[in-house]
Formats: structure tokens, C-alpha cells, sequence
């Protein structure tokens, strides 16, 4: 049994180490579901006689006002053997034997926390106690309560010690301990009225009485010990500590435990409860009960532990790695994230998801549709025909076939296509950033460094728009050179058309009559047709080549080649990453820390069984 309290020590020392003190905020806390057993009471309760009594040496700062500012964890060790010695959390490697130096270390220690002022701080003090006279117990001794401020100390102080003593103790893993002098009213009792605050059935309150040897004459303290003045779940017990007197004396405290055995076996009024008083018994009482109270809330602890691992490793893994320090880690650590994100983006063209069909869309709708809402009938009207033709012939009229006019009038239509073939290298090149800024939002860990972000998406952009200009240069060149150079199989069976439609012995006026002119308007209309067709095909095949295929081989070539001569501050600019978002990870580390070394402890002492 004794190894579920020493557990808890170990826990309660690794949540101090690691910054978890069971304060409010945005971390889990394991401090708040360990049993731990709070001193509570007032400023001239005698709460640190009671302290020392049980640990049997005299070890706390004494004085005038408010002593005690800040939390002190007191874990006391059984050990074997006739050494007794203490250490704190602050000074590992450090043994005190002098105990009047553990005190003067306590009130340094607290002053360095909160300077020379009356002020309090809510960070504990942790002090471990070996020796053969003490029981293992672990008890937290808390700023006596007060009703008024001294010099030196704000208005607040009031409050503020009643509301840290009470965020203790409203937690139901807490034990109280509740001192109060037999010697003043119990209804007016610190103690008593914020333990009943936060525990009105007094189901984990212990009284203690202490000053029991300083009422007054005819008066006893029975009443309250048999729990008849105010009951509490857990008998009363009742303590003799050291007078002021024998604490100048330095009456030592094997003498006092003494003398205090003999005060309630040899009174009257307190013999026949003479084996549960006194601060000996007390120590075993509140020992046994930390320990049944902690193995019912070891399971629970467990469950917790478990649960509270994987929502921290869960968020870490949200949060990104922290950043390396030297330039190569930097580097590698961008050249990583832009990897993640040129393989998703990939996966977007490639169809893993979405967005990549709208490419497609573009070739099977968008482009054909534009095509055919290209006004040929306007180049190929009878007026623009005659007008190409009759130029075309210049001085010398055709003699067979108007050859020229021909080809003009092919030009004047194919020219037209350049709109529709630059509209759909645009769409593409519009889909292809709108990629771009999917993938940006879908890589996590881009949105841990906005400017490396921002830097991405530009270098990405950029490419894009050296891919488009490409690719408009290309897919103009088919255009190009279906203008520049005509299917000469098409016209083969021009001339026997032509002789259908007239003698060339006829008038040179006479050959250009409506007929004549829109078999040649028809016979273009197939040309540019059959052209059309062509290009339907080679346009796309030209677009996913120099702009899709290009952006899934390069997207980033030239970011790389560029990152590699960057030194180590334009690198560190990269990774800005937010301070807030640093400083939580730490945190978030330190407590997985935690977690994870409680979960090793608890497991050690289940096996150990």
C-alpha cells in the first residue's frame, strides 16, 4: 500500500516540474485527479504546530501575519535506518540534515517566487521528508485564511488566499483537513466554514482541535470531539501542540509527543478517547485513508491518463513538427512540406480528388461549344466571298480554280479559331490555380508557416503562368499552320466542280454569278470544318502537354533551384511560425511528458503486484 502514496508523490512532483499546479487553462491537468490531503485553517489556527507534530521536527517559517504564501507539498518517506534528512524540488541534488535550514530555505524559496512583498503565489513548494519516525503521507499546507490585510499587502489579499485555498479543496479529489483552535467559537471557525462550502456533508473533512490545553478553566472540548457540536463523517482528533514557550526552549518533538500522550490520558474529561488523539495517531489516520482513497481512484486515473495521451498526441500531430534550428534541417523541413504539397495537388489532377475533371470539361465542352458559335457564315457571305475572290484574282482573272480567293477565304475562318483555342488554354490555366490554392489549403502543414505559404502559392503561380504562356504559343502555331499550309488532297476534285458551274470560255463576269460563288463558299465551309476536327483534338492534346503534364513534372523546379542558395535568415523568415502555436506545442509536449511518465509509474506499481 505504501507504493500508491509514493506514486503519487512521484506524479504530484512531475506535474509541478512540468508546470501543471491544477490552475485554470487551456491544458489538460493530472494534478486535479490526484488524492492529496489540504491543510486548511486559519492564521492563529496552530495549523503548522499540527505540521510539524505529525512530521515530528520543526521545520516551517514562523512569524508575525501571513507566513505561509505559497503552496507547500509536503511528501513524507518512511525509510529504514537512523538518517533523517529533506530535499526539494528546486534543488535535486542537495540533502538538508539541518532542518533549521529547510525552514530559511522555504522562505527564500517563496520570496524568490513572489519577491520580499506580502504578496502569495499559487506555484508549490515541494519538500520531501525521509525518516524512520514518520508515516508515509502526502499533505499540501496552504496559506492560513485571513480576515484583514497588514501593512505591505494589497485589499485583495483576503480574497485571494480564500480563493486559492478553495480552488484546493472544491475538488473532490481533495482531502481536508480542517484546523481549528478549541479555544475560539467553532461557528466562527475559517476552517470549519469553507470546508462546508465546498463539502456540506463533511464527507472528506477531518477535523483536527488543536489549543485544546489553552481553554478556559471548566470548559472542555468533548462536545466538539464526539462530533456532538458539529459531526463530520470522520471522528474528530483532537492535538496538544508546543507552547510558544516550549518552542523558545527548543523543547524537541519526541518530548512534545510525549508530553501530549500523558495530557489526554491523565485529563479526565479526554482519557476514554485517549487512543485517538494526539498528532501520532492523526499521521496513521490520515495515511491509511490517503491510501484506500487513492487505490479506489487508481482505475479512474488510468482511464484518464490513456484518454488525455492520445487527444495531446492527437493535436501535436495538428500542430506540425517543431522547426529545426540549423540551416540543413530548415531546408529539408521546407523541401518536405512542399513535397506534401505537390503530391496532393497531383492527386487532384490525377482524379484521387477532386477538381481535376474540370480540365476535361473544358476540352469536351467548353472549347467545342465555342467553335461552333464561330460566325463562319459572315466570312463566307456571297458579298465577302465575291469581294475575296475578285481581289484575290487582282489584273489577271483564275482560269480554272480562284486558288487565291481560296486561300484567303480559309485564312480569314482559321484566323477565328486563335479565340477559342487562347479561351481554352486561359480555362485551364484558371482551373490549374484553383488547384493550386486547394491543395495550399489542404496541406496541414502550410498553414503552420504563412509565409512559406504565400511563397509556395506565388512560385506555384508563376509556373503556371510560364506553362500558359507556353502553351498558347503552341497551340497558336496549329493554328498557324493549318493557315499556312492547306490539305491539298481536299481540292483535288476542285475542278471538276468547277467546270459544273461554268465554261472558262465564258465572261470573266459571268463566272462569278451566285451559284458559282456559293458552291465556293461550301466548298470552304468543308475545309474550315474538317479543320476544326482536327484541331478539336491536337488543341487539347497540346494544353495537357505543355500546361497539365508540365504542371505535375515541375510545378515547384523553380522554388527549389532557389531555395538551395537562400541562406539560414531568408530560411528562418520561411518558417515564421506563429509564437502562440510554438508555445503551445511546448506545452503540449511537456504534458504528454507527464502523462505519459504517470502512465509508466502506474503500470510499474500495478506489475510490482
Amino acid at each position: 500500500m505504501d507504493n500508491l502514496i509514493t506514486l503519487v508523490n512521484k506524479l504530484q512532483r512531475a506535474c509541478t516540474a512540468l508546470g501543471d499546479h491544477g490552475e485554470e487553462s487551456a491544458l489538460p491537468t493530472l494534478w486535479d485527479s490526484l488524492p492529496a490531503i489540504a491543510v486548511v485553517g486559519g492564521q492563529s489556527s496552530g495549523k503548522s504546530s499540527v505540521l510539524e507534530s505529525v512530521v515530528g521536527k520543526d521545520f516551517l517559517p514562523r512569524g508575525s501575519g501571513i507566513v505561509t504564501r505559497r503552496p507547500l507539498v509536503l511528501q513524507l518517506h518512511r525509510i529504514d535506518g537512523d538518517r533523517e534528512y529533506a530535499e526539494f524540488m528546486h534543488l535535486p541534488r542537495k540533502r538538508f540534515t539541518d532542518f533549521a535550514a529547510v525552514r530559511k530555505e522555504i522562505a527564500d524559496e517563496t520570496d524568490r517566487e513572489t519577491g520580499r512583498s506580502k504578496q502569495i503565489s499559487t506555484v508549490p513548494i515541494h519538500l520531501s521528508i525521509f525518516s524512520p519516525h514518520v508515516v508515509n503521507l502526502t499533505l499540501i499546507d496552504l496559506p492560513g485564511l485571513t480576515k484583514v490585510a497588514v501593512d505591505g499587502q494589497p485589499e485583495s489579499i483576503v480574497h485571494d488566499i480564500e480563493n486559492m485555498v478553495r480552488s484546493y479543496i472544491e475538488k473532490p479529489n481533495c482531502i481536508i483537513l480542517a484546523v481549528s483552535p478549541a479555544n475560539q467559537d467553532l461557528a466562527t471557525s475559517d476552517a470549519i466554514k469553507i470546508s462546508r462550502e465546498v463539502d456540506p456533508k463533511g464527507e472528506r473533512t477531518f477535523g483536527v482541535l488543536t489549543k485544546i490545553d489553552l481553554m478556559d478553566k471548566g470548559t472542555d472540548a468533548v462536545d466538539i470531539l464526539e462530533g456532538r457540536s458539529y459531526r463530520l463523517q470522520t471522528p474528530w482528533v483532537g492535538v496538544v501542540n508546543r507552547s510558544q514557550q516550549d518552542i523558545n526552549k527548543n523543547v524537541d518533538m519526541i518530548a512534545a509527543r510525549r508530553r501530549e500522550r500523558e495530557y489526554f490520558a491523565s485529563t479526565p474529561e479526554y482519557k476514554h478517547m485517549a487512543s485517538r488523539m494526539g498528532s501520532e495517531y492523526l499521521g496513521k489516520m490520515l495515511s491509511k485513508h490517503l491510501e484506500q482513497v487513492i487505490k479506489s481512484r487508481i482505475p479512474g486515473i488510468q482511464s484518464l491518463i490513456t484518454k488525455t495521451i492520445a487527444e495531446l498526441e492527437t493535436e501535436l500531430n495538428r500542430l506540425g513538427k517543431p522547426i529545426a534550428n540549423d540551416a540543413g534541417g530548415k531546408l529539408y523541413t521546407i523541401m518536405e512540406i512542399c513535397r506534401m504539397f505537390d503530391g496532393i495537388y497531383k492527386e487532384h489532377l490525377d482524379g484521387v480528388r477532386p477538381g481535376g475533371e474540370k480540365v476535361y470539361h473544358v476540352f469536351d465542352n467548353q472549347f467545342p461549344v465555342a467553335i461552333k458559335r464561330l460566325q463562319f457564315d459572315k466570312q463566307l457571305s456571297m458579298e465577302n466571298v465575291r469581294k475575296l475572290i475578285t481581289e484575290a484574282d487582282g489584273y489577271q482573272p483564275h482560269l480554272i480554280a480562284p486558288e487565291q480567293g481560296y486561300r484567303r477565304l480559309i485564312e480569314s475562318c482559321l484566323i477565328s479559331i486563335r479565340g477559342p483555342a487562347e479561351a481554352a488554354v486561359d480555362a485551364v490555366h484558371a482551373i490549374l490555380k484553383d488547384l493550386v490554392r486547394k491543395a495550399i489549403n489542404e496541406t496541414h502543414e502550410l498553414k503552420q508557416f504563412p509565409t512559406l505559404r504565400v511563397e509556395v502559392g506565388n512560385a506555384a503561380f508563376e509556373s503556371l503562368d510560364r506553362m500558359r504562356d507556353e502553351s498558347k504559343k503552341n497551340t497558336l502555331k496549329l493554328v498557324d499552320m493549318e493557315c499556312s499550309y492547306l490539305t491539298v488532297d481536299f481540292f483535288r476534285k476542285l475542278p471538276q466542280d468547277v467546270e459544273k458551274g461554268g465554261n472558262p470560255s465564258h465572261s470573266i463576269f459571268d463566272r462569278y454569278n451566285d451559284s458559282y460563288l456559293r458552291r465556293i463558299g461550301q466548298t470552304v465551309l468543308s475545309y474550315v470544318n474538317m479543320v476544326c476536327s482536327t484541331l478539336r483534338n491536337s488543341i487539347p492534346k497540346s494544353i495537357v502537354y505543355c500546361q497539365v503534364r508540365e504542371a505535375k513534372r515541375s510545378l515547384l523546379d523553380h522554388f527549389f533551384t532557389e531555395l538551395g542558395a537562400r541562406e539560414m535568415k531568408q530560411l528562418s523568415k520561411l518558417l515564421d511560425e506563429d509564437p502562440a502555436v510554438m508555445e503551445r506545442r511546448t506545452n503540449l509536449a511537456k504534458r504528454l511528458e507527464l502523462y505519459r511518465s504517470a502512465q509508466s509509474e502506474i503500470d510499474a506499481v500495478a506489475w510490482s503486484k
